[in-house]
């Protein structure tokens, strides 16, 4: 088994009366992008927090930070100051190597691309990130197996990519964001390479996911879909100008 030099903690109950302590806690997050000396402020000053179990929706306009704040979520990018706390335990700093392994086993991503690789089988798209672990056969068979089932894509586990249909390819990615079971799942525009029926389709999915206990964060720019989410947060310019629970 791979183990990390960083280890995260579990939520600690704080009274009985409030919720445990976040799932993520974001403080004064920023991240600053510079070229030819000139600064693009994509993220400024952004608080959050995402308890355990919450289905969020991440909105606004092109170019107003709603990727960047997701890269740095998954650990993909780091910010230029501020706090992240996943779990309770301090991910902002974290070498190349801790963020890969936490994203590992804390993160699952569904992009809007699928991101699939071609010339794997459905099955073993979903099995690669679980050979990471360190995980036996046996226990890489169980759980991409069961991913499957839980999107209903069992049936074509031996198929390659390309002989699916654009729905069917985003289930696969679901499951293999589902398989090794992470804390959330970090959806970049899940529906943006779907038609409407498929896109329905795959936000129906997610729902489903939500009500078994999955913690979700959704970045959309379509707020149809945004208004799938219990939760839906709003981005202007770098900054939460809107953060309210659905009606």
């Amino acid at each position: 088994m791979i183990t990390s030099s960083v280890t995260l903690a579990q939520p600690a109950q704080t009274s009985a009366n409030n919720t445990s302590t976040p799932l993520i806690r974001l403080t004064g997050v920023r991240k600053i992008f510079v070229t030819d000396e000139v600064e693009t402020h994509a993220v400024s000053g952004v608080h959050l927090d995402i308890q355990d179990g919450e289905y969020v929706s991440i909105a606004g306009p092109s170019g107003c930070g709603k990727t960047t704040l997701l890269s740095i979520l998954g650990l993909l990018d780091t910010p230029s100051a501020g706090s992240y706390a996943l779990k309770g335990t301090e991910v902002a700093n974290l070498s190349f190597a801790d963020r890969a392994r936490i994203r590992n086993r804390e993160i699952g991503f569904i992009f809007q691309s699928f991101n699939l690789i071609g010339d794997l089988t459905v099955y073993e798209n979903v099995e690669l990130p679980l050979t990471y672990r360190g995980l036996s056969a046996s226990d890489r068979k169980t759980a991409a197996t069961g991913a499957l089932e839980r999107v209903g894509m069992l049936h074509r586990a031996k198929h390659l990519p390309s002989q699916l249909s654009g729905g069917q390819q985003q289930r696969v990615a679901v499951a293999r964001a589902l398989a090794g079971q992470p804390a959330i799942l970090l959806a970049d525009e899940p529906t943006g390479n779907l038609d409407s029926r498929n896109g329905e389709a795959v936000m129906d999915l997610l729902k489903e996911l939500h009500c078994a206990g999955a913690t979700i964060c959704m970045v959309t720019h379509d707020d149809r879909f945004a208004g799938h989410a219990k939760r839906a947060v709003h981005l202007l310019d770098g900054q939460v100008v809107e953060d309210r629970m659905a009606a």
